[in-house]
């Protein structure tokens, strides 16, 4: 029997692809079967370039990953293209996965990837580098894709993993980041991946499995602790409730963890709260343990009629409650909206730009974006988000006041290429 060649994997470890990257690196390094394969984190082409050739001339397998949202997509396919120009002949195996190779596989495997996964990639990341190692075909991996004569195969979808399972970065190799601690969302709003992705339901991660990792995060040296969910005062519950008991014990348990002089950030970046979670009960538990002097609070529109349509399950005077109740709690909210949503007429852009208006002179930053028609939603075959003049030049007087902040005058552009790559759909 020929022994396998080793196995590098080259991760490009990229924003926002470096998110996935940490957790799907986590996976790979807890698998004793993978404890030979090899992880790269290059964070340029350059190097991810000079990394395969590197570990190709060595005699390795080379797996290089991509992994992205839509938004990122059409960056991430030149790269690809940009690195195959440049192998000279050596034989690299390419793949991709996040919500846009989910939710767009053709167009993705199209762009010159070998395979893509589909869904959640954990087990799925494990399974081909085993059946590389193995000297089996990565195509018959479950979860993965490729095309055959132009024609879509899969088999099966990624499943929905339970987070204990597997670790929220890889410590091993110092890949650290934010802990994931719940994935799935049921609110399901119809401009957003991450419901479609994950099943709209929740999936939290254990406090003991959290204080675990938190420890491990403060035994690498690192002061500071942050968590991905979609919603951070729904920890803990399966339904629109908040279970602030869960809430308590989580922070308590990780505030103890990160002692003695560790800092923990809890509904900031890089997640939020609903603003029916802004209550004075709420934001007491928050003051006992975060470090944080701001909340991120998901607004999106200043129309009753859109906030319905978008389904997002509250109201403007939510909005506008939440945002007060954060200033007298001593937090700064920073108030997400979203510009450009389907339907809106000239009314509807009034409301918000009057609302982001009110909510600065209450204390609120507020943060725009600009709708982007994202494959996989309820929104995919929406018109861009577009911003007219009078309303860009309200704007930019919020954004000199320092009331507004954000990249949404670059994301009208993103959004319009999101459109102009869409196909119509199956069937």
């Amino acid at each position: 029997m020929v022994p396998h060649r080793p196995i590098s994997l080259v991760l490009s470890y990229q924003y926002p692809g470096k998110y996935a990257f940490t957790v799907l690196a986590g996976a790979v390094e807890s698998d004793p079967a993978l404890a030979d394969v090899k992880l790269f984190f290059p964070r340029d082409r350059q190097t991810l370039l000079s990394t395969v050739k590197e570990r190709a001339d060595a005699g390795d397998t080379v797996v290089a990953a991509w992994s992205f949202y839509s938004a990122s997509f059409a960056v991430s396919a030149e790269e690809l293209a940009w690195v195959r120009e440049r192998l000279e002949g050596r034989s690299v195996l390419c793949i991709a996965g996040g919500v846009h190779a989910t939710a767009e596989p053709v167009q993705t495997l199209q762009a010159g990837f070998d395979l893509i996964a589909i869904g959640e990639g954990e087990y799925s990341l494990r399974e081909l580098l085993g059946r590389v190692q193995r000297g089996e075909d990565p195509r018959d991996t479950h979860g993965v894709a490729h095309l055959k004569d132009g024609k879509l195969v899969q088999h099966g979808r990624g499943e929905g993993v339970k987070l204990d399972d597997f670790p929220p970065f890889a410590a091993r190799h110092a890949m650290f980041g934010a802990i994931e601690i719940t994935r799935g969302c049921i609110y399901a709003c119809r401009f957003c991946q991450t419901p479609f992705m994950s099943k709209a339901r929740f999936r939290h991660r254990s406090v003991a499995n959290i204080a675990h990792w938190a420890r491990e995060l403060r035994r690498s040296g690192r002061r500071d602790i942050r968590f991905i969910t979609p919603t951070s005062m729904s920890y803990g519950t399966a339904d629109e409730t908040m279970n602030l008991a869960a809430v308590e014990e989580l922070l308590a348990a990780v505030r103890e963890a990160m002692a003695p002089d560790g800092r923990v950030y809890y509904g900031t970046f890089p997640s939020e709260v609903r603003p029916e979670h802004v209550t004075p009960e709420a934001l007491a538990v928050l003051k006992r343990y975060v470090h944080n002097d701001n909340l991120i609070i998901g607004g999106q529109s200043g129309s009753e009629r859109i906030l319905q349509a978008t389904r997002r399950g509250h109201d403007v005077e939510t909005v506008v409650r939440a945002t007060r109740l954060a200033v007298e709690g001593g937090f700064v909210p920073n108030v997400d909206f979203i510009l450009g949503l389907p339907g809106e007429t000239p009314e509807d852009v009034e409301a918000t730009v009057s609302l982001m208006e009110k909510l600065g002179k209450l204390g609120a930053r507020v943060h725009g974006h600009t709708f982007m028609p994202l494959p996989g939603t309820p929104y995919r075959d929406a018109a861009p988000g577009r911003v007219d003049e009078e309303t860009q030049r309200k704007l930019d007087t919020l954004a000199s006041q320092g009331r507004l902040y954000g990249h949404w005058k670059q994301q009208v552009a993103l959004a319009e290429g999101i459109a102009s790559r869409r196909r119509p759909r199956a069937g």
